[in-house]
């Protein structure tokens, strides 16, 4: 009897406590039960939460061997949390997806459809925000079209992290080393065959979301600055500009103040011209100085070569020996 392909279902945790058992019980495991010929495996990744989450879980490993605990020693956040479990997916093809219940699992069959007929990857694509606020709405239009500006000219605007992913990808995602990453960002860039499902965002089952407003932003700058150098370029392209501009106006003013005696009655002397134009590029001069640092602090990042993630292996369970 030949052996049933290998679904991994990822599921990464940060202070899930009120809502995760039964997001669970009642969504997710009914779903993973019911996936016609295949076996599969939960791994439950527990990003370093500060409540009882990760005790909640470990009950629930205790009853069913088929729900691997994934625990890191401290907050590492969401990106390398997707990561780890993706390190440790042993599936034929892994299905990552949030805790909170806003993503719906009755999907996954879709998911698992489409890769049956030839995706590689399987992305879930939000068709509208559930009680999103007008910035929130906002601020993700503006992330995506700012991505595909300067980035990944293949992200498609309200893709998430509800995705289903081909052993092949699994395994190039695992070769990738930096540390500030965009899972999302980095799949899309390996440029495997790619299906989409539209799905409703729905609400949290409880508690309240990990990322603020503050973690997003972060996480657009990291984005940025991680997929792309077109920034260094964009004032590369502006200092250029800005010389010219420069030059032409000073030669305007000097034709017009000393050659023609200023008929247009500008009245611009010297120490006026010179305030105007040293304000200008001392401000681009702090700019363009503030982008190259993020880029330094990224290049600093890498060559520390610290580990994505750390694994704290006395409170993770059912995690087969690593090879």
């Amino acid at each position: 009897m030949a052996t049933k392909k290998l679904i991994s279902i990822i599921v990464p945790i940060h202070n899930e406590a009120e809502g995760i058992e039964n997001f669970l019980e009642k969504s997710l495991f009914p779903v993973a039960e019911k996936i016609k010929n295949y076996d599969h495996e939960i791994i439950l990744v527990n990003d370093g939460s500060t409540d009882n989450s990760l005790e909640i879980i470990q009950k629930l490993a205790e009853k069913n061997s088929k729900i691997k605990i994934l625990a890191l020693s401290r907050n590492f956040g969401k990106e390398p949390a997707l990561s780890a479990g993706l390190k440790y997916a042993k599936g034929d093809a892994a299905i990552t997806i949030d805790a909170d219940g806003q993503q719906p699992p009755e999907l996954v069959p879709k998911f698992i459809e489409k890769w049956e007929n030839g995706a590689e990857i399987v992305t879930g694509v939000r068709d509208h925000y559930t009680k999103h606020g007008f910035i929130q709405k906002l601020g993700s239009k503006l992330f995506y079209k700012l991505l595909n500006l300067f980035g990944s000219k293949s992200t498609v605007p309200g893709s998430t992290d509800f995705r289903l992913i081909d052993r092949v990808v699994i395994d190039e995602f695992n070769k990738l080393s930096e540390h500030n990453r965009i899972t999302r960002g980095l799949i899309d860039w390996l440029g495997f065959k790619q299906e989409y499902i539209e799905y409703t965002y729905g609400v949290r089952t409880a508690g309240k979301p990990s990322y603020n407003l503050k973690k997003l932003f972060n996480l657009a700058i990291d984005s940025f600055v991680s997929m792309s150098t077109t920034p260094l370029v964009i004032f590369g392209y502006l200092g250029a500009f800005v010389t010219f501009c420069s030059f032409v106006l000073g030669l305007f003013c000097i034709i017009n103040q000393y050659i023609l005696g200023d008929p247009l009655h500008l009245y611009w002397d010297g120490s006026v011209q010179l305030a105007i134009f040293i304000t200008f590029l001392v401000g681009l001069l702090m700019l363009s100085q503030s982008v190259t640092a993020l880029y330094i602090s990224h290049i600093h990042a890498e060559t520390q070569n610290r580990p994505l993630y750390i694994v704290d292996k006395k409170n993770s369970r059912n995690l087969e020996p690593k090879k």
